[in-house]
C-alpha cells in the first residue's frame, strides 16, 4: 500500500472508530440504567431505544450513499457527523425513555456509514482494497470491544447522560479527522452516478450482494439482541456492572488474536468464502451455547469469546467483499444498500431482543439468534467461489469482468 492509501485507511478507520465507539458505549449499560428513566421498565421500549438508531439509518443510508456519488463524500460525511452529534446531545438530557428514543433516532439520521466505506474504496487501488476494508471493519470490532470494557467504569463516573455527551464530542472530533487528515477524493469519482441511472436497481438485485446483505442484517440483529440480555445476565451471575470489564477485557483481547489468522488466510490463500462460512458456524454455535447456559460467569465468558471471534472476522470480511463487487460509479449506492440492511438489523435486533426477553426470557433471545445464524448459513453456502485477482486480493464470481 502507498503512503496515501495507508493514510486514507487509517484516518477513515479512525472516523469510524470515534463514531462507533461513542455509539457502542451505550450498549453495555443502557438496559441496566433504563429503569431509572420514566417508562424504562418496559423491555420493548428499551429494545426500541437501542434499535431506533438502526431504523432511521435504514431509511437514509441509500440516499446518503447516492448523494455522495453525485456531490462528493466529504461534505456528506461532515453533515452526517453534525446530525449524529445533535442526537447524542439530545439523548444526554433525556429523563424518560421516549426522549432517549428520539435522541437515538436523530443519531441514526447521520447515516454516513456507506459514504465512509465508499470513500475508503475511492482512495485505494483494487488490489489493496480488502486490506483497507479490513482496517475499517476491524476498527468497528475494536470500538465495540473497547466500549464493552470501558463503558461500565465510565458510566459509574459520568452516568448515562455523560456517555451520550461523550458520544457527541467524539463525533465532532471525527469531523476534524475528515477535514484535516483524510486525503482528497479523485474528481473522476464525483458525478459518475449521473451516468449510471440503474445503479440502485443493480445494487438491490445482484444475487451475490443479496447474500452479503442478508449476512450483515443477521450479524447486527444478533449483536443488538444479545446486548439486551447479556449485561443483566452478568449481573445475575454475581458480577456488578462496574466489574463487567473483568470479563470483557480478556475476552476482547483474545478475540482479536483469534481474528487475525483467518482474515489473513482469507486474503492470502483465496479462502474468503470458506472463512466466512466457518465464522457463521461459530456464531450459530455460540448463540446455541448461550441458550443452553445459565447465569454463570465462566460459561458466559467462553461463549462471549466465541461470539466476538466470529463477529470480528465477519465484520472485516463482509464490507470488503461488497466494495469489490460494486463498480466505482455505483459504489456509494451498493454500500448504501449494504449499510441499510446492517442498520435494519440493529433495529430489528433491539426490538426482537426486548420483545422475546420480556415475554420468554433470555434463552428465547439466544435461541432465535442461533436459528437466524443457521438460516444465514443456508443462504451463504450458495455463494460462488472466490476468484483471485492480481495483488493478493479477492472478489466473488464474475465481477472482475464488469
Amino acid at each position: 500500500m502507498s503512503p496515501q492509501e495507508l493514510r486514507a485507511g487509517a484516518s477513515l478507520a479512525g472516523v469510524f472508530g470515534l463514531r462507533m465507539f461513542g455509539l457502542f458505549l451505550i450498549l453495555p449499560v443502557f438496559a441496566v440504567h433504563a429503569p431509572q428513566l420514566a417508562g424504562g421498565n418496559d423491555l420493548v421500549l428499551v429494545g426500541i431505544a437501542l434499535g431506533a438508531y438502526g431504523l432511521v439509518q435504514a431509511f437514509l443510508q441509500i440516499p446518503f450513499g447516492m448523494a455522495s456519488d453525485r456531490w462528493g463524500r466529504k461534505p456528506l460525511i461532515v453533515a452526517g457527523l453534525l446530525i449524529f452529534a445533535a442526537g447524542s446531545f439530545l439523548a444526554a438530557g433525556a429523563d424518560d425513555i421516549w426522549t432517549a428514543i428520539a435522541g437515538r433516532g436523530l443519531q441514526g439520521a447521520g447515516a454516513i456509514s456507506a459514504v465512509v466505506m465508499a470513500l475508503a474504496a475511492d482512495l485505494t487501488r483494487e488490489q489493496h482494497r480488502v486490506k483497507t476494508m479490513a482496517m475499517v471493519g476491524a476498527t468497528i470490532g475494536l470500538s465495540f470491544a473497547l466500549s464493552l470494557v470501558l463503558a461500565p467504569g465510565l458510566y459509574a463516573l459520568i452516568g448515562l447522560g455523560g456517555l451520550f455527551s461523550l458520544t457527541g464530542a467524539l463525533a465532532l472530533a471525527a469531523i476534524g479527522v475528515i477535514v484535516w487528515l483524510v486525503p482528497g477524493v479523485p474528481m473522476r469519482v464525483h458525478g459518475a452516478a449521473e451516468r449510471a441511472p440503474g445503479a440502485l436497481r443493480n445494487a438491490l438485485l445482484d444475487a451475490q450482494l443479496l447474500r452479503l446483505n442478508t449476512g450483515i442484517f443477521v450479524l447486527h440483529l444478533v449483536q443488538m439482541a444479545m446486548f439486551v440480555v447479556v449485561p443483566p445476565l452478568l449481573v445475575a451471575a454475581g458480577l456488578p456492572l462496574a466489574a463487567h470489564w473483568k470479563v470483557y477485557l480478556p475476552v476482547v483481547l483474545a478475540s482479536f488474536a483469534l481474528m487475525l489468522p483467518p482474515v489473513l488466510h482469507a486474503d492470502r490463500r483465496n479462502a474468503g468464502r470458506g472463512v466466512m462460512l466457518g465464522a457463521i458456524v461459530l456464531l450459530a454455535l455460540a448463540e446455541g451455547g448461550f441458550a443452553a447456559s445459565g447465569p454463570r460467569i465462566a460459561p458466559l465468558a467462553a461463549l462471549l469469546l466465541a461470539f466476538f471471534a466470529a463477529f470480528n472476522v465477519l465484520e472485516a470480511l463482509l464490507p470488503s467483499l461488497v466494495s469489490r463487487i460494486a463498480p466505482a460509479h455505483a459504489r456509494g449506492a451498493a454500500i448504501g444498500v449494504f449499510n441499510t440492511t446492517q442498520t435494519l438489523g440493529l433495529f430489528c435486533g433491539g426490538l426482537m431482543g426486548g420483545w422475546l426477553a420480556g415475554r420468554y426470557g433470555a434463552a428465547a433471545v439466544f435461541g432465535a439468534c442461533a436459528a437466524l445464524a443457521l438460516a444465514w448459513l443456508a443462504v451463504a453456502i450458495g455463494m460462488r467461489p472466490v476468484n483471485r485477482i492480481g495483488g493478493g486480493s479477492f472478489t466473488i464470481g464474475t465481477v472482475k469482468g464488469r
